[in-house]
């Protein structure tokens, strides 16, 4: 096994790219604290407070797509990505990187490319059953591809694709602000409550926002239940004013950085349908309801609900067909219903995949211990 690894973990800004790759990064820690560590990503401030708060080291670079209507558009674009590559270059020389891992979003393009041209290990994770352009093209480029899905478009298993799953992080054990207030949100909490967890992901989800808040509008019964609600950035004022005016204990704010210690308490969970969602739930078995974003790329989040559901670990509400009334239906009906709870909690669990970092993290340091995850939804 190799020891004081050097790894640039390359990607990020929102939440699907970003956790994974966390992950992986704590996992490295316990297995060699030796391991040099640097995110490499955009400055977008969820990216770098986020990092900063689980302590990991960050550079940004320059990431912008080859996209334009028109052929000097075209060309800006292009001049760009030049740019990135060499700040790429220097920044993998510089860090002394010997392991470049990208986890999508293109600022990972530039790192994985630059590592092919300066001879290094290089690998890219794949969240999703149908890649994003950015790991479409590296798929070519990268010396490994970690996949989460059995069937992930463009990328067969064989001796230099691995199926792992997709890496889930630790709960943050840092003794900063703002753990201690998410835990004083979970010591309010009595035993008996009922806990939802409403969430969007890390950006938030207008069409959950609404139609939750209409739900809850419509409850009869609320002495029992507690609210943690992710509002995204925003709607946070709004949904915060909205609970301010009625009488149901609650916690809302635009985003729960110990997402995984909240997710461990809830009873139940709504949100939408992403790669990295999917995992977290099979792995602590959690009953949701899944709302699936309707213009993800190749309306992937359907597909991962429709899965899920098919195995009766959640209930699927389209977001077309999402209003007020049907998701209160669907908790009223998962709220007085212990056995059916159960019952959805089980089947997340026969489909988790728990070892995803611990692999990607085995391969990096050179543990030899790579072998694929069984239970991965295709």
């Amino acid at each position: 096994m190799s020891k004081n690894k050097h790894v640039i973990i390359a990607g990020g800004k929102t939440g699907g790219h970003l956790f994974p790759g966390i992950a992986v990064a704590q996992a490295l820690m316990e297995k060699d604290p030796s391991t040099k560590i640097l995110f490499v990503g955009t400055n977008a401030p969820f990216e770098t407070d986020t990092l900063a708060r689980y302590g990991f080291a960050h550079k940004s670079i320059i990431s912008r797509p080859i996209k334009g209507k028109n052929l000097f558009a075209k060309a800006w674009s292009a001049g760009l990505v030049g740019i990135s590559l060499i700040q790429a270059l220097v920044i993998i020389i510089g860090f002394r990187a010997n392991f470049i891992l990208g986890v999508g979003g293109f600022s990972s393009f530039a790192l994985v490319l630059a590592g092919r041209i300066l001879f290094r290990e290089t690998a890219i994770h794949e969240q999703n059953a149908f890649p994003g352009m950015t790991n479409r093209m590296l798929s070519k480029i990268a010396r490994t591809r970690f996949i989460s899905f059995k069937e992930t478009k463009g990328m067969p298993e064989n001796d230099t694709t691995f199926l792992v799953g997709n890496p889930v992080r630790r709960p943050l054990n840092t003794p900063l602000e703002n753990i201690k207030t998410d835990d004083s949100v979970l010591n309010r909490i009595n035993a008996d409550d009922f806990l939802i967890l409403v969430t969007g992901g890390s950006q938030g989800a207008a069409s959950i926002n609404g139609a939750f808040t209409d739900a809850v509008a419509m409850m009869k019964e609320t002495s029992r239940l507690f609210i943690i609600h992710q509002t995204g950035k925003n709607a946070e004022t709004q949904i915060q004013q909205f609970y301010a005016a009625g009488d149901i204990r609650h916690k809302a704010a635009a985003f729960f950085y110990d997402m995984p210690a909240i997710q461990d308490r809830a009873d139940l969970v709504i949100s939408r349908a992403g790669a990295g969602t999917v995992s977290e739930l099979c792995i602590k078995g959690k009953p949701a309801i899944l709302v699936p974003y309707p213009h993800a790329a190749d309306d992937h989040q359907t597909a991962n609900a429709q899965f899920l559901a098919d195995q009766g670990a959640c209930i699927m509400i389209a977001d077309k067909d999402l209003t007020g009334q049907t998701l209160l239906a669907a908790i009223g009906d998962l709220q007085h219903n212990t056995k059916k709870r159960s019952d959805m909690a089980n089947a997340m669990k026969t489909l988790a995949m728990p070892h995803g970092a611990d692999l990607i993290a085995d391969r990096i340091i050179g543990a030899n211990t790579l072998k694929k995850e069984d239970n991965v939804p295709a």
